[in-house]
């Protein structure tokens, strides 16, 4: 039997809705997740099958039923598609810390659109959820992503060889973390 963890956190933006994944969204997701340059850094192979898809958003639920972790689906305002998720997991709540992840489907890059999203978890983590460190594991070829939690302040700390073993190969992957402190600090700096 699940868990009672109350109702799933839905987070608005300007432009999106980030949602709970439900089974309903399996095909969509098998759209990017399918995708070899979406998968390129997200230690999986495509997805071929809506199986796998189905498997990918159990995974969803489970990590939010145990408490260590919350995906969301990035959807447009007005329209239901899930284009992308993003959110937490490996959440370790005795030391109040969190890995970040995110992807988005590959029609939907270079709008802002993972930018938004992840500053709206971000905000969520950090108000709403008491974390005080979030992580953002990311390979080193991986420079888009770099990026995209630089601009969300995230810092560099420093790289992990070696760091996990995923598609036949070890990856190094470069740690970056940002702290509750810090992101006051560029809240308060932007305001």
């Amino acid at each position: 039997m699940a868990k009672d963890v109350g109702a799933f956190p839905v987070l608005e933006t300007n432009r999106l809705v980030l949602r709970q994944i439900e089974k309903d969204d399996a095909s969509s997701i098998l759209i990017y997740l399918s995708d070899k340059e979406v998968m390129k850094y997200y230690g999986l192979e495509p997805f071929k099958t809506i199986k796998e898809a189905l498997s990918e958003i159990s995974w969803y639920r489970s990590i939010r039923n145990k408490r260590t972790g919350i995906r969301w689906g990035i959807t447009l305002k007005g329209k239901n598609e899930v284009i992308g998720s993003c959110g937490f997991f490996n959440m370790v709540s005795r030391h109040y810390r969190t890995e970040i992840g995110y992807e988005l489907h590959r029609n939907y890059w270079g709008k802002g659109i993972a930018s938004e999203a992840l500053e709206a978890i971000v905000r969520y983590g950090f108000e709403s959820m008491n974390i005080q460190r979030m992580e953002a594991l990311i390979e080193p070829l991986n420079i888009s992503s770099q990026r995209l939690a630089e601009k969300q302040g995230f810092l560099r700390e420093g790289l992990l060889k070696s760091y996990e073993f995923t598609r036949d190969k070890f990856d190094d992957l470069y740690m970056y973390a940002l702290l509750k402190q810090e992101f006051d600090k560029l809240r308060k700096d932007k305001d």
